[in-house]
C-alpha cells in the first residue's frame, strides 16, 4: 500500500514551508553563524572584512617565526606535518580563538607550512595572474631595468598585495639575514615561495621554463628588497 495522498500532500506542505523559512545564507553570515573563511578566500575581501591590507593571520604567523624560527635549520623549505598543518587550517577557518604558541602547534613547521599553503590556496596568486606575463618579461630585461621593471609592476597590484607581499618578503629577507644558522639562501627562499606567489592562470607552454621565471622574480625582489619596497 503506497503513503495516503493527504500525507504525502502534508508531507509536501510541511517540507515548502521549511524550506521558505530557511535563512539565506546572507542572513546567517550577517548572525555570525558562519564565519567566512580564511584559507582559500580572496584576498581582498578577507582584508576587507579584516579591515586591513594584511591578513591577521599571515601577520600572525610571521611574528611568530620572527620570534622562534629565525635560527631554525631549513626553515620554510622542511615540510611540516600535513595532518597538523590542516588542523591548524580548520582552526583559522572556524575563527577559534587561535594561539600560536598552543603546545599543539609547537612545531614551527607547521606554522610555516600553513602560511605556504594560505598562499597558495588563494584563489589568484599574490602575483596576480593578470601580471604574470608582465613580471616574467621584466625579468628577462637588462638587469638595470629589470628592477624597475619589477617595482613599476608591483605599485599596479591592489593594495593589499602589495602590503601583504612587502610585509612577507621583508620577512623573507630577515630568514635570509640568519642564514647561518637557518641555512636558507636567497636561492633556496626563492625556489619554496617562487611557484606559490607567481603562477600563471593555465598552465601552458613549458612549466620548467615559468619554475625557473617564478623563482628568479622572487629572488630578485629579495636582493633589491630596499630598491623595490623602500626603506
Amino acid at each position: 500500500p503506497g503513503i495516503p495522498g493527504s500525507t504525502q500532500k502534508k508531507t509536501k506542505k510541511n517540507l515548502k514551508k521549511f524550506l521558505t523559512r530557511r535563512p539565506t545564507l546572507q542572513a546567517v553570515r550577517e548572525k555570525g553563524y558562519i564565519k567566512d573563511q580564511v584559507f582559500g578566500s580572496n584576498l581582498a575581501n578577507l582584508c576587507q572584512r579584516e579591515n586591513g591590507t594584511v591578513p591577521k593571520f599571515v601577520k600572525l604567523c610571521i611574528e611568530h617565526v620572527e620570534e622562534h624560527g629565525l635560527d631554525v635549520d631549513g626553515i620554510y623549505r622542511v615540510s611540516g606535518n600535513l595532518a597538523v598543518i590542516q588542523k591548524l587550517r580548520f582552526a583559522v577557518n572556524h575563527d577559534e580563538k587561535l594561539d600560536l604558541n598552543d603546545s599543539k602547534w609547537e612545531d614551527i613547521h607547521v606554522i610555516t607550512g600553513a602560511l605556504k599553503m594560505f598562499f597558495r590556496e588563494l584563489p589568484e596568486p599574490l602575483f596576480t595572474f593578470n601580471h604574470f606575463n608582465d613580471f616574467v618579461n621584466a625579468i628577462k630585461q637588462e638587469p638595470r631595468q629589470r628592477v624597475t621593471a619589477v617595482k613599476d609592476l608591483i605599485r599596479q597590484l591592489p593594495k593589499p598585495n602589495q602590503d601583504t607581499m612587502q610585509i612577507l618578503f621583508r620577512h623573507l629577507k630577515r630568514v635570509i639575514e640568519n642564514g647561518e644558522k637557518n641555512r636558507m639562501t636567497y636561492q633556496s627562499i626563492a625556489i619554496v615561495f617562487g611557484p606559490t606567489l607567481l603562477k600563471p592562470e593555465r598552465e601552458t607552454g613549458n612549466i620548467a621554463v615559468h619554475t625557473v621565471y617564478q623563482n628568479q622574480i622572487v629572488e630578485l625582489i629579495l636582493l633589491e628588497l630596499s630598491t623595490v619596497f623602500g626603506r
